[in-house]
């Protein structure tokens, strides 16, 4: 008779299920420790760490760096626009004799007959030029660092601390460091307005306005008592804020530099292109 061998029930699985098991019970549990572990770690680094701190510095700097790239160039240049002064008298008169000229002399070179359009088109190109060279090109532009005067035939920039000195007589003129002397056919000198500002000025009739004594033998009230500085004929009020911008902005860093003086050729050519035909067509009979 055979017999039976022992079936796997029959063997002792105790033992091995109770070594085995507080195996997996520490294996299943020691793990959970080292990846809490592991984890808080990795939440606190970024806000701790060394290489977050220098990321921060360098984008804190970059912002810095954009900001004043981007203020630098509004604060090195001047504060406020530039002042502009001119003759409105001479603009609004040279308006008017360029738009006569140009409807007598389109007349003729669209009607004319032999040389008339020649002739006509000749002191067109000669005329208009000079005119509008002495009547709307005169201006004066200031700001906090220069004095740019544009006259007929040359444009002159002046930075502030190259002028010595604006005066004003016949004419008005402001003169460079070097001797130089340059007149200001934008800021004309009216001795009419100059006379008329004297006798309004009260340092001049003392005290008196014109009309008070009018007024004390039962005329009209006399107008009110103005400033001295009220008083003065426009274009010498120009010159005195020139000479304040002189005085407050010469010897600023941002005021120097060097005079440049730059001739209005887009002048020059076409007025002596016109002058020569109509002296040839003239000549011509």
């Amino acid at each position: 008779m055979t017999t039976p061998e022992p079936q796997p029930s029959d063997r002792e699985p105790a033992e091995p299920a109770q070594s085995t098991e507080p195996a997996d019970s520490a294996a299943s549990s020691e793990p959970s420790e080292p990846s809490a572990a592991s984890e808080s770690p990795a939440t606190s680094e970024p806000a701790d760490s060394p290489a977050a701190a220098s990321a921060a510095s360098v984008a804190s700097e970059g912002s810095a760096a954009a900001s004043a790239a981007s203020a630098g160039p509004a604060a090195s240049g001047p504060k406020y626009a530039d002042r502009i002064y001119r003759s409105t008298s001479g603009f609004v008169g040279g308006a008017l004799i360029l738009a006569l000229a140009c409807w007598l002399g389109i007349d003729a070179v669209a009607v004319g007959e032999g040389n008339t359009p020649w002739l006509a088109f000749a002191a067109l190109l000669f005329l208009v030029p000079l005119v509008a060279a002495y009547t709307l090109v005169p201006a004066v532009y200031a700001n906090e660092d220069r004095l740019r005067v544009r006259n007929p035939f040359r444009t002159i920039t002046l930075p502030w601390g190259r002028v010595v000195s604006l005066r004003s007589g016949y004419t008005n003129e402001v003169f460079s460091d070097d001797g130089d002397k340059y007149q200001l056919w934008a800021l004309p000198v009216s001795l009419r307005a100059r006379k008329r500002a004297t006798r309004r000025d009260p340092r001049v009739t003392g005290g008196r306005t014109p009309g008070a004594e009018a007024s004390r033998r039962g005329g009209a009230p006399s107008a009110p008592d103005r400033s001295a500085g009220a008083d003065r004929a426009p274009t010498d009020r120009s010159m005195d804020e020139l000479r304040e911008l002189h005085k407050n902005r010469g010897g600023e860093a941002s005021a120097q530099g060097e005079v440049s003086v730059r001739w209005s050729y887009e002048i020059i050519a076409p007025s002596l292109a016109g002058a020569v035909l109509l002296a040839v067509l003239l000549g011509l009979g």
